[in-house]
């Protein structure tokens, strides 16, 4: 029986689904064995050659339209794909930020040739994404950030700084939320694609050093001077970004809460297992009451976050997971995750504070699952607004 009895739900139980995670599986074991994995945590960042490698593979835009060159499913196939990242410990490899939140943006607003243009070297690994919201005094605040966009020519200039970006050492694809009209606030925000290649003037900072996600780069990046075509405005519209960036919200906070519900999971059965080799006084740790009642805790708690993850699921694919539904999701389930590791490592004693047992690195890994995608403090704000 497996540890989260949650039977998946019917639309997750199609044969297309089955054979499309098999095939991911043993990409993973090919292409991303433990020795692999490990040098890129020792490096901080995943080697730019296996994103290519994923692109041939077909596991990059796998919900992007055939017609832009992705894989023409819907986004229970990029559920897929992360939740065998995470069961393959792929360590570092941003799939989940690449297809799940900043393609999105490409096709849900994107014209015509934006789409044509982009999206096919996005799916086939010739570029890698990135979104560049974050700056080092605004956090959260996107209403009130100092990047500005403002016209020059038949362009923009693209001044100022970003911080934490995800897969910013290697991104050649940089959506840029930036003001075009400093005056207007909200409705002066913009996103501009940013294709660093060919970008004078940009520069990326300091890959930072993190608490955890070791092989996840997250970087400072610069902008100065940077001058973009007008047609790399997406949408082709100024004043949308803000109305652009909350539209698409909801998938990137299901995104998150959806890999905090694999973790806590994955911690569960890594601890079960343990607890039923580990011996102390005479006895398995599986057979002492505290250690019973506190994994019985934590699979019912587990078992809430996959329950509840699977109907955000379903809205979310009927066009109905409003904001703060997906807010729930986000706090719930990393708040959950959170606390499920942390008595997954306590039950592993000392071993579980040494980084060569992967409840450790867990540990490391999950606490900005409370922070990232809008810390958890504004989810309750979000939420709170509805009652």
């Amino acid at each position: 029986m497996p540890t989260i009895d949650v039977p998946a739900p019917s639309f997750m139980q199609e044969e297309s689904l089955r054979a499309f995670e098999d095939s991911i599986a043993r990409f993973f074991d090919k292409h991303a064995p433990p020795a692999r994995t490990q040098k890129w945590r020792e490096d901080k960042q995943v080697e730019r050659e296996f994103w290519r490698e994923a692109g041939e593979a077909g596991l990059l835009g796998v919900s992007v339209p055939v017609e832009y060159g992705g894989g023409g499913g819907d986004f229970r196939y990029d559920a897929v794909l992360f939740d065998q990242i995470q069961r393959k410990d792929v360590s570092g490899f941003a799939a989940a930020l690449h297809n799940g939140i900043i393609l999105p943006y490409v096709t849900a607003h994107g014209t015509e040739e934006q789409k044509k243009r982009w999206l096919p070297r996005l799916c086939n690994g010739e570029l890698v994404a990135a979104i560049a919201m974050s700056e080092p005094a605004v956090g959260s605040d996107l209403q009130n950030i100092r990047t500005t966009a403002l016209k020059d020519g038949n362009g923009y200039r693209i001044n100022g700084q970003k911080t934490f970006i995800s897969s910013g050492q290697i991104a050649d694809f940089v959506v840029v939320v930036a003001k075009t009209d400093p005056a207007k606030g909200a409705k002066g925000i913009s996103l501009l694609v940013v294709e660093t290649k060919e970008a004078e003037g940009f520069r990326r900072g300091r890959k930072l050093d993190k608490v955890g996600l070791d092989a996840a780069d997250t970087s400072e990046l610069f902008f100065d001077d940077v001058w973009v075509p007008a047609e790399n405005l997406l949408g082709l519209q100024e004043g949308l970004g803000f109305k652009q960036l909350m539209s698409e919200l909801p998938r990137e906070r299901l995104v998150i809460a959806l890999g905090a519900a694999t973790s806590a999971e994955i911690a569960l059965e890594t601890t079960i297992e343990y607890v039923k080799d580990r011996k102390a006084f005479g006895q398995t740790l599986i057979d002492f009451q505290n250690t019973q009642f506190k994994l019985a805790e934590c699979k019912t708690e587990a078992t809430l976050s996959r329950v509840f993850i699977n109907h955000c699921l379903e809205e979310l694919l009927a066009g109905r997971l409003d904001s703060a539904k997906a807010s729930m999701a986000k706090y719930w389930c990393t708040d959950t995750e959170n606390k499920i590791i942390d008595t997954c490592l306590q039950l592993h004693g000392g071993y579980g504070y040494m980084n060569e047992y992967k409840i450790g690195r867990m540990f490391r890994d999950a606490r900005v699952s409370r922070i990232y995608g809008g810390s958890n403090e504004i989810m309750k704000v979000l939420i709170a607004r509805t009652l």
